[in-house]
């Protein structure tokens, strides 16, 4: 099991934790109250800094119910966290775009993360592809 050391903005943060049985990712909540009007770019501070363990990085998306409830899109559509950002003022945030007028309140779950280990180095061969072809983007349908 790996250790993950974690700083709150402060204590009226909900703590972190896994939702049992149901998900591997955890939910990443508001720090903050967040008005935005339709068309607006807004920085959501998630309230929490983490060093995560070498060789890690974070993957921050919505949850599957961000736009719904709040309105939202997440800018950067994945964010990517790597283990060096965790200075004692490397805040997580998530970048979104609001899409209809909305309000966000302080501990409301707007995102989530997972941790997974860095791609290994890669070394590309130049080649003439010989593989079945599919036919290209789109080549399954629509049915």
């Amino acid at each position: 099991m790996e250790t993950i050391k974690i700083q709150y903005l402060d204590d009226s943060i909900e703590k972190l934790t896994y939702i049992d049985g149901k998900s591997d990712w955890i939910d990443l909540r508001s720090a903050v109250d967040v008005t935005l009007k339709a068309g607006e770019f807004g920085l959501i501070h998630l309230g929490v800094a983490m060093q995560l363990p070498k060789g890690y990085e974070a993957h921050v998306v919505p949850r599957s119910s961000t736009y719904k409830n709040f309105g939202i899109i997440q800018t950067n559509h994945c964010g990517i966290i790597d283990n060096t950002y965790c200075g004692p003022n490397d805040w997580w945030y998530m970048p979104v775009y609001a899409l209809r007028d909305t309000q966000i309140h302080k501990n409301d779950r707007i995102c989530q993360f997972r941790i997974e280990k860095n791609q290994p180095e890669l070394v590309f061969e130049e080649t003439e592809l010989q593989g079945i072809d599919r036919g290209g983007i789109g080549s399954t349908g629509t049915k």
